[in-house]
């Protein structure tokens, strides 16, 4: 991610479309830190004036023409001034970003907020709270993953109609409800038929080798396997599916991203909206960062799911006893204040790591 990086007088920066001069990049610098403050495309004079450099309107337009010819920005149709792009954005926290840690009263003042009498998912919670209360944005993080979830029983009861409730339970005491239309009416006895086959056949197993199995069995043609057992199996991968998809995270301040011009249409905030009620896509991006090396940023399409395309996410694992267990960040529009918020990333989950430590 380059944290603390600056590029040295006369440095090149090389991009897909040709090199960034050291003036440019001045100028690109200048350019997102106003647009990041404001949220309004900037023009020329008002650059010129940033940059503090004596020049000329016309060396200023063509500087800005280089920098819209390389991909860094771009005119909006409404407006004379011009606006970071993606590749933009990247440039800029990658190469031209310095960031400032706080300061020990800051970090101290943080700490006050994680109590350690406080079980996980209330340290969890703290956590997105905190991101989001001093950031502005939506704070996300993910719940801690266990290594191991063992299969400790199933139960299926009927309901009306054609539909089941499952109900499976595992080593650790977590539940996992499920309701099932089925292709038929099942009596309570079938039921508990079925129900102890499976208990029969995976208690104390693993939950993804028990899915494994039972995909591998589902494709499978057994002549000595009766309909009801057969059907008991579909309906086991069913639960299966929503036990494995157990890990969840907290979200705080969404309503945060209705104050940006950008992301407030009803349409927009619509869209986000659902991507935090569904969160297997958030979740899925989180996903991608449990193995990173420090903070992690995705900036508008980088994330790869649509409904974020306006957005970034800054995100950093936090641990248990060394052992990465999950992933925590922030969620706003891809002009956040990257200077700002990538500190205060990394040091919740510092202070969060150390809070479930004890």
């Amino acid at each position: 991610m380059g944290t603390g990086k600056r590029i040295s007088a006369g440095d090149r920066l090389q991009t897909s479309e040709g090199q960034v001069s050291e003036r440019a990049q001045h100028f690109l610098k200048a350019l997102v830190e106003r647009y990041i403050r404001e949220g309004q495309p900037v023009g020329s004079r008002t650059l010129a004036k940033d940059t503090g450099l004596d020049l000329s309107p016309a060396t200023v337009r063509n500087v800005m023409a280089d920098l819209e010819d390389l991909g860094l920005i771009a005119s909006p149709h409404t407006s004379a001034g011009r606006v970071p792009t993606v590749a933009g954005y990247r440039l800029f926290v990658d190469a031209l970003l310095t960031v400032r840690p706080p300061s020990e009263n800051e970090i101290a003042a943080l700490r006050t907020q994680f109590n350690a009498r406080l079980d996980p998912k209330a340290l969890i919670e703290t956590a997105s709270n905190l991101l989001s209360g001093i950031t502005h944005l939506a704070g996300v993080v993910m719940l801690p993953r266990h290594e191991r979830h063992a299969f400790r029983q199933i139960e299926l009861l009927p309901l009306s109609d054609s539909r089941v409730l499952a109900i499976l339970i595992t080593s650790e005491g977590e539940v996992h409800n499920r309701i099932l239309n089925t292709d038929r009416r099942f009596t309570p006895s079938q039921l508990e038929q079925a129900a102890n086959y499976l208990n029969q056949m995976f208690t104390g197993q693993d939950i993804k080798d028990v899915r494994k199995r039972l995909l591998e069995d589902l494709q499978r043609t057994h002549a000595h396997m009766d309909q009801m057992m057969m059907r008991a199996l579909a309906m086991a991968q069913d639960v299966m599916a929503s036990a494995e998809d157990r890990d969840d995270c907290y979200i705080a301040g969404q309503t945060n991203l209705m104050e940006f011009g950008e992301l407030a249409s009803m349409d927009r905030l619509k869209s986000l909206f659902d991507a935090f009620t569904q969160k297997h896509e958030i979740l899925h991006i989180l996903d991608r960062c449990i193995a990173a090396d420090g903070v992690q940023i995705f900036i508008g399409e980088e994330s790869g799911y649509s409904l974020l395309d306006d957005c970034s996410l800054v995100t950093t694992p936090y641990r248990v006893e060394d052992r990465v267990v999950g992933v925590l960040g922030v969620i706003g529009p891809t002009r956040m204040d990257y200077q700002r918020v990538i500190p205060i990333v990394d040091v919740t989950a510092r202070l969060l790591s150390a809070a479930l430590r004890q």
